[in-house]
């Protein structure tokens, strides 16, 4: 998908299943990682190819983005920063907490802009600055008990075009990733049983997406090969939203 050699990623989220397909594939690849996660993801660090780091990082903080994403930028640049952290949120619409939609605003919408412009001076710097968004088919079509997570996955993929145009005169692309459900430990959990094999049946390929498919989408998207392609929400779904 192309050498990322001499190039830093910063990945938030980077201790769940789909930040470690990043890290991995980013690494292997020849990037400078910052991994970044409210957990401590140092051990994922050092598993992996090369000098990387590793950072805790609570996103409802916007004082703590602010700081830290400065820190990483001075000690190690930032070419990509990939937006992969998330809080899945589901309920009712006539059931969902007050506090639980705030949060999922927070982390799923406020974070990553937040995290976007603390890097944009890096990214500028780059040259070729990338911003990729984990978005969701939430965001693109109405699914039952997911109206928090819905709202602040399709405000992401509007975040990701208005940031794309203001930024793209000075060589940064920003794009997003809508998956389907995505077979990490987590997500199992949640669909396990009858529920998953009942959605896997409404997918026309007839799965779920693997961890190392949305790493591999989200390599295009940073690489010098998408140059071209910005303000996009490229939909990983095995073709559920098209009916």
């Amino acid at each position: 998908m192309g050498d990322f050699t001499d190039r830093s990623v910063l990945i938030t989220g980077a201790a769940g299943g789909i930040g470690h397909a990043l890290a991995a594939a980013f690494a292997e690849a020849g990037a400078t990682l910052a991994l970044v996660d409210l957990v401590d993801a140092s051990g994922l660090a050092d598993s992996l190819p090369g000098e990387h780091r590793a950072w805790q990082l609570d996103l409802t903080d916007p004082v703590a983005i602010e700081r830290l994403v400065a820190r990483i930028g001075d000690a190690v640049g930032i070419d990509v920063l990939v937006n992969n952290a998330g809080l899945g949120m589901v309920g009712t619409a006539e059931r969902q907490s007050v506090e639980d939609w705030d949060r999922c605003q927070l982390i799923n919408l406020r974070a990553p802009w937040l995290m976007a412009r603390a890097a944009l001076p890096w990214l500028k710097r780059s040259g070729r600055g990338r911003v990729v968004n984990l978005a969701s088919q939430a965001g693109v079509i109405a699914l039952d008990e997911h109206v928090a997570y819905g709202a602040s996955k399709a405000g992401l993929i509007n975040v990701t075009k208005v940031l794309a145009l203001e930024w793209a005169r000075h060589g940064v692309t920003v794009n997003a990733i809508s998956p389907t459900v995505v077979e990490t430990p987590m997500a199992l959990v949640g669909w396990a049983g009858e529920k998953g094999e009942r959605a896997k049946r409404e997918i026309p390929v007839g799965r779920f997406a693997r961890p190392e498919e949305i790493a591999a989408a989200a390599m295009y998207l940073a690489s010098d090969l998408a140059g071209i392609v910005t303000g996009e929400n490229l939909v990983v779904d095995g073709g559920y939203t098209m009916r």
